[in-house]
């Protein structure tokens, strides 16, 4: 019987971009609406879709041996698991979601210390208690099942709302108090299966194998022909093009160049090359990077 790895992966708003890095690191998931326990092909894998607010509460208890889930999921909850890795993958930006505090455009509070004997929604009771009891203000705290944007207005005096862009609290015509946490997906494995030499490696495995294909995706590699002479100058002046491959062409007097870069600057470097005078200029995207 050979053995297996449970991997909790968060269902919902994560669930794509997610199932999409895990393709990139090698890993194809076909999921059935049906089901829970998508495919996989990897024998040693048993992939579990669970919310991600669920995900660290069933690593800590060992029916997962390993997840990713939100910082925010993990303090919540307050789970003893151990972190093997942090992942930027949102849905919308490079961005860390961020919980803060909002109340109405028109309101006065100005402060949490103004929430004094209030009522705040959200979805992050705990999270929220504790940032109370930080500044020393009782105020009610009642959990959000959905639609927290609009209670604001009507029901409650403040709300703990999960933003990236800060667009929708805008559209909602919110305004942000204060910022209680900022959190990013995490690799999570329990203490048990951690101490477990063989799930160790696996998962260290899954872990490197995510952050090359996250790294590789800010990145392009870049190749060009040169003529030799041209060389010194063309690495003298262009300090992004640091230790390349240099390789002989079957021309003589000429050499091959093959870097990494970040993608942000091919643009502006591609003419300095053309005339630096490098030629055969080829930009080609990365699946990978592992450092």
């Amino acid at each position: 019987m050979s053995k297996k790895l449970r991997f909790g992966l968060p269902k919902g708003s994560l669930q794509e971009a997610t199932i999409e890095k895990m393709a990139k690191a090698g890993f194809n998931i076909q999921v059935n609406s049906r089901s829970y326990i998508p495919y996989v092909d990897d024998d040693e894998l048993e992939i579990r879709l669970i919310r991600a607010q669920e995900i660290s509460r069933y690593v800590e208890h060992g029916y997962l041996d390993c997840g990713i889930t939100g910082y925010d999921w993990i303090i919540e909850n307050g789970s003893k698991v151990h972190e093997v890795g942090e992942f930027l993958f949102s849905k919308v930006s490079r961005r860390p979601a961020r919980w803060v505090l909002c109340v109405p455009e028109d309101s006065p509070v100005k402060s949490v210390k103004d929430l004094q004997g209030k009522r705040i929604a959200t979805e992050v009771v705990n999270l929220t208690k504790k940032y109370l009891k930080k500044h020393g203000v009782q105020a009610e705290v009642e959990f959000s099942w959905g639609a927290t944007e609009v209670k604001a207005h009507e029901l409650v005096d403040a709300i703990v709302e999960v933003t990236e862009t800060g667009s929708s609290l805008r559209a909602n015509k919110l305004r942000i108090v204060d910022e209680l946490l900022s959190s990013t997906p995490r690799l999570i494995a329990n203490y048990g299966a951690w101490k477990d030499s063989w799930k160790r490696k696996k998962i260290e495995t899954l872990s490197m194998l995510l952050k090359g294909a996250l790294d590789a995706e800010s990145k392009v590699g870049l190749k060009m022909n040169i003529a030799e002479k041209n060389l010194e100058g063309l690495l003298k002046n262009l300090p992004a093009l640091r230790n390349p491959t240099i390789s002989n062409l079957s021309l003589k007097g000429w050499i091959a160049v093959e870097t990494i870069i970040d993608e942000h600057v091919v643009r502006e470097l591609i003419p300095q090359l053309k005339a630096a005078g490098a030629e055969g200029i080829i930009e080609y995207p990365l699946n990978k990077v592992v450092y």
